[in-house]
């Protein structure tokens, strides 16, 4: 049985975002929260330290040690737990990364369409310039505009995502490699947003393996990959020499009960991890054949990485899709222009879900047009 068996009305309940913010007749596969049940293991630990009042503050450096095994285990990628500290989560650690390693007037690169608080962090209010090489129109990192930027513009940083948020591209090591080369080359420094590494696999490479010489960090967390969001934990790894240049301070803003939970994930979640996989990568499929069946016009080849959906809508004709669907068809995506203001036509699925719902939002998106 799939994990994503989760009773329409049960999530309901929910006092989260995804579950909350709209209407109680929305449908909602916005933001990205999993439509599951947490991980046993993970209930089992966090239930273990409240009922023993094991409430204080946690001991070091669990959550690194936890990471480095993990990340052995899974790309064969050896990590020193002592190049990792904590950050509460890693929009946090983009934001202080921008204000660590940057200047006020400096640019920041990014690749959109992506996630919105890159360009936020990015921007780190109003005192860093944004700049862009736009992903290639088949989602891919477009080298050659990156090249171009840095070129132009001279940015002290470059915000990259990994995978590919919301394109769903999972980097290869050779264009990793490509991008650490031209960030030498212009003296940028690289900081890779790899949150939705796990759920990728084998197919991921950490931009540190592929790159380890790098001036370079990766910021990660269990949080997307496990649906541990409210648990507030993540790291920043990567050489001394630039953590040092972070405030000590970000440390303390992880939660124990966050650490708690990711670790344990990380550890004894693998299991877990994998049904999310399978269960994500037959959602996707599926995805496609119910957007076939009711919505020819559409097509969705099925993306590599994240459980999240980047779907051109510009054939049907509609001026705006994603408020379309939200107030005609009673289904709440995200919209294309948080991610790039051309994107107007595009709208962010969440497909960590159950085909049943899934189902549900294909056949009223196709009666919002009838």
């Amino acid at each position: 049985m799939t994990i994503f068996n989760v009773a329409l009305d049960e999530l309901r309940r929910r006092g989260t975002i995804k579950w909350q913010r709209f209407e109680p007749d929305v449908l909602p596969m916005f933001v990205a929260e999993m439509d599951a049940r947490i991980a046993e293991p993970v209930r089992d630990r966090l239930e273990r330290a409240v009922r023993e009042s094991d409430t204080g503050y946690p001991q070091l450096p669990a959550y690194q040690e936890a990471f480095a095994d993990f990340a052995n285990h899974q790309w064969g990628w050896g990590v020193d737990p002592s190049e990792a500290m904590l950050v509460a989560d890693v929009v946090t650690g983009m934001r202080e990364a921008v204000l660590a390693l940057t200047e006020p007037g400096d640019s920041v690169l990014i690749n959109p369409p992506v996630y919105p608080p890159f360009h936020l962090a990015g921007n780190a209010a109003g005192t860093r310039e944004v700049v862009t090489a736009p992903m290639t129109d088949d989602g891919r990192l477009d080298l050659a505009a990156i090249e171009q930027a840095m070129a132009e513009h001279r940015p002290a940083l470059y915000l990259l995502c990994s995978p590919h948020n919301p394109t769903g591209a999972v980097h290869t090591a050779d264009e990793l490699r490509a991008v650490a080369a031209l960030a030498d080359a212009y003296g940028v420094i690289v900081v890779s947003n790899e949150i939705h590494a796990p759920l990728a696999g084998e197919k991921h490479t950490p931009f540190l393996q592929a790159a380890p010489d790098a001036s370079a960090l990766i910021l990660t967390s269990a949080s997307k990959s496990w649906n541990l969001a409210a648990l507030k934990a993540a790291l920043i790894v990567g050489r001394a020499e630039l953590r040092n240049r972070f405030s000590a301070m970000i440390s303390d803003s992880a939660s124990y009960f966050g650490i708690l939970a990711h670790a344990t994930a990380l550890l004894e979640g693998r299991e877990w991890l994998r049904q999310a996989s399978v269960a994500i990568a037959d959602n996707k499929a599926f995805f496609a054949e119910e957007l076939g069946r009711h919505l020819p016009q559409l097509s969705y080849p099925p993306s590599e990485g994240t459980y999240l959906a980047w779907l051109d809508c510009s054939p049907l004709g509609l001026e705006h899709p994603g408020r379309h669907f939200h107030d005609v068809g009673r289904v709440r995506f995200s919209f294309g222009t948080e991610f790039a203001p051309d994107a107007e036509q595009f709208v962010r699925v969440n497909l960590a879900t159950s085909q049943e719902i899934i189902t549900e939002a294909v056949q009223r998106m196709a009666g919002s047009l009838r």
